[in-house]
């Protein structure tokens, strides 16, 4: 076995991906692969990169994980302090990108940011773990700290103080949408012949399907 990166391959085959089958709107035929997907029992199915940018340009990216999705966009939540948050701030734009490996798929999702209102944020933010809850107090994410002991010394204070309480969901913390303008679903096939259809949304609201070379 070689063990030079370039020589580091693997031929896809096992769907295609046609205009015929697709729906005429995006977010369905996510619909249709999400529940694919989810019967695949891929592990941690909901990842997905999230790029951002500057207001000059300079990206970055992680992985996030994806909590709703419906017509009006798809859901995930942060700390709105953090670096991505405060990213977003600046430009509210973002990409994600889902790549399900099992089913030699990958979703790309382009799309304009909005914040999730308070209702829903404390909805999302009361079902989650409480050790996740005080986690979100607790962390003054994407900021340097001294050190990891530091950071376990807050958490404990913090689990101590609220032991047996409500935790108030933090100001800082709740969630984004990402409404999409570009949806393309890409699924691979041999000799990196892959299919890709990409949906873009018009000023009518429709959306307009088009297949781009691989």
């Amino acid at each position: 076995m070689s063990n030079r990166i370039a020589d580091i391959r693997k031929n896809y085959s096992k769907k295609k991906l046609t205009e015929a089958k697709c729906a005429t709107d995006p977010v369905k035929q996510f619909a249709k692969w999400w529940k694919q997907a989810l019967s695949s029992e891929i592990e941690e199915v909901n990842a997905m990169t999230l790029a951002t940018a500057s207001p000059d340009g300079v990206p970055a990216a992680r992985i996030v994980l994806l909590k709703d999705f419906s017509k009006a966009g798809f859901t995930f939540f942060t700390n709105y302090n953090s670096f991505k948050g405060q990213q977003l701030a600046e430009n509210p734009k973002a990409c994600l990108v889902f790549f399900w490996k099992e089913l030699e798929r990958q979703v790309r999702i382009t799309g304009l940011i909005e914040k999730v209102d308070d209702q829903a944020n404390d909805l999302y933010f009361h079902s989650r773990p409480v050790e996740s809850q005080v986690g979100a107090v607790t962390s003054p994410q994407s900021q340097v700290i001294e050190s990891r002991e530091w950071l376990d010394g807050e958490y404990k204070k913090h689990k101590k103080e609220l032991k047996g309480k409500k935790i108030d969901r933090p100001p800082h913390w709740g969630g984004y949408l990402v409404k999409p303008v570009i949806i393309e679903f890409w699924q691979g096939r041999p000799g990196r012949l892959h299919d890709r259809l990409q949906y873009t949304l018009q000023e009518n609201g429709e959306w307009k399907m088009e297949r781009l070379a691989p």
